[in-house]
């Protein structure tokens, strides 16, 4: 009994294993998968589409319907890509079952649809309703960037006297520096973001007014982040005050410097770097009506922050150096020739002229600087009529010309030091006189270790405004004049400021 038992197991088994060893894959194991892309919204269908799945079977692109079919795909799980330029890539999840079709439907979002709008600008400067803003001022707003897109701005400027509307596109930075704003106007600004994708977006409306017209008499130029820019001051309001009622004339974008007025044409020319040029330019005593006086022959010669100019013929002309030449030029730019010439090797650094005669105090020196000579000139005979000084070492400066033309204002490095650098240890200020050819020391009680330099006569003649520094060449530079009291024979009147000019 037990035998019969065993061998009916071993039957039972051998039923099993050849039954499983032999039965036959179904013949039918696929089944169909459709679909149709369209545009989420719209319900557009969407041709070309790439469609693929994972596990991986065949690529398709849908027709002009929107629509695919895979015949005969393996039955599974599958995820199904939807995939087109300019739309957000999508997935869907398939099971495939035999002999059964299977349809799913796609609604794309165009890529825009997830963009994010940009922020609206916060206005920063100037702040709504300031006055006495300048007329070269520099605006600045918060920056609108609230994804990986790239923002440009657009700034829209009102004049609200006269409506003129003036629009700073494709600005990709957030500080923009207009220059020759209207004197006394009120303004109305404001930004636009856009990112390319969306609609701009803007800014709050905000106003300003510049500055009402000044009788600033005295210019000068200071050092903003590496640039020279010109401005204007007025006389102290009270005792120990500075930098009084201050406006800023040039661009901080320009090298700009020199600045000379002439009371006659009302105009204040001036020196500004083009390229690899220095070109005479000329501007009103408010920054506006800028234009370039010199194009054919530049300003030239040693060390550009060295060299200086003169307006004569009542303000009809200038005069200006390039290289051992002496040029003159009318003042619309016309007229450019040559009127006096030193022997090659020989810079003309500084000039001066007077107003009642055609005498001309030219200062001359080397490649180095040195080797400097103040002489005047009759430019009617073009021969030299005094000799102010000459043959002494270390270097000279400063040049101006009194009125009456009996006087030579300059300044002198006593300490006699010559140096690559053109560094000056102890320059002072000194007068000649055409009359008695003798030449004195104008008292300052400067410091010691400090360099009086660009002296220049005050209007009446009186006084004498220059600028002293520290011998170190890099120290502040500021603007002083001479006074007639015993205990302080100087007064500040600009910090961080050089190159004064006084009318």
């Amino acid at each position: 009994m037990k035998k019969n038992k065993l061998y009916l197991l071993v039957f039972v088994l051998a039923a099993l294993f050849w039954g499983c060893e032999e039965e036959p894959i179904a013949e039918n194991s696929f089944g169909t998968l459709t679909g149709t892309v369209v545009s989420k919204g719209k319900n557009t269908p969407l041709p070309n589409v790439k469609i693929s799945t994972t596990p991986a079977s065949t690529t398709l692109f849908t027709d002009e319907k929107g629509e695919f079919v895979f015949e005969d795909i393996a039955i599974g799980k599958y995820s199904v890509q939807a995939e087109i330029d300019e739309f957000q890539t999508t997935f869907k999840a398939a099971t495939i079952m035999e002999a059964k079709t299977v349809h799913i439907v796609f609604e794309l979002d165009s890529l825009d649809a997830g963009n994010l709008s940009p922020l609206a600008p916060n206005l920063l400067s100037p702040i709504d309703k300031a006055a006495e803003v300048p007329v070269n001022t520099t605006f600045s707003w918060t920056s609108s960037k609230n994804d990986k897109d790239e923002i440009s701005y657009s700034l829209e400027l009102r004049n609200g006297s006269t409506n003129q509307v003036i629009v700073y596109e494709a600005l990709k930075d957030t500080v923009l520096t207009i220059d020759q704003l209207a004197i006394g106007v009120n303004y109305f600004w404001q930004v636009s973001a856009d990112d390319g994708v969306n609609s701009p977006v803007k800014s709050a409306l905000s106003s300003f007014t510049t500055k009402e017209p000044t009788n600033n008499r005295f210019f000068y130029v200071r050092d903003v982040d590496g640039n020279n820019v010109i401005f204007s001051g007025s006389e102290p309001m009270e005792t120990g005050s500075v930098n009084q009622n201050e406006l800023r004339l040039t661009s901080t974008n320009n090298n700009s410097y020199r600045p000379i007025k002439n009371n006659t044409v009302g105009k204040v020319a001036f020196l500004r770097t083009l390229g690899t040029q220095t070109h005479l330019f000329s501007m009103d005593p408010d920054g506006s009506a800028v234009q370039q006086i010199t194009a054919a022959v530049s300003v030239a010669g040693f060390r550009q922050d060295e060299l200086e100019f003169s307006w004569y013929d009542n303000g009809a002309k200038l005069y200006y150096p390039s290289f051992n030449k002496l040029y003159s030029i009318n003042l619309n730019g016309s007229g450019n020739k040559l009127v006096y010439e030193v022997a090659n090797g020989t810079f003309i650094s500084e000039i001066a002229v007077n107003s009642v005669n055609n005498l001309v105090a030219l200062k001359t020196n080397n490649a180095n600087g040195y080797e400097a000579r103040i002489v005047v000139v009759d430019m009617d005979t073009g021969t030299e009529a005094y000799v102010v000084m000459d043959g002494q070492p270390g270097a000279l400066g400063g040049l101006d010309f009194s009125m009456d033309g009996t006087k030579v204002l300059f300044t002198r490095d006593i300490s006699g030091v010559e140096n690559a650098e053109y560094r000056q240890l102890d320059s002072r200020i000194f007068e000649y006189s055409l009359v008695n050819s003798t030449v004195v020391e104008i008292t300052t009680k400067k410091t010691a270790g400090t360099n009086d330099l660009d002296p220049k006569y005050s209007p009446d003649e009186g006084t004498i405004i220059f600028t002293n520094t520290s011998n170190d060449g890099l120290s502040e530079r500021k603007i002083y004049r001479t006074q007639d009291s015993e205990n302080n024979n100087r007064q500040l009147l600009f910090t961080n400021a050089f190159m004064p000019n006084w009318e």
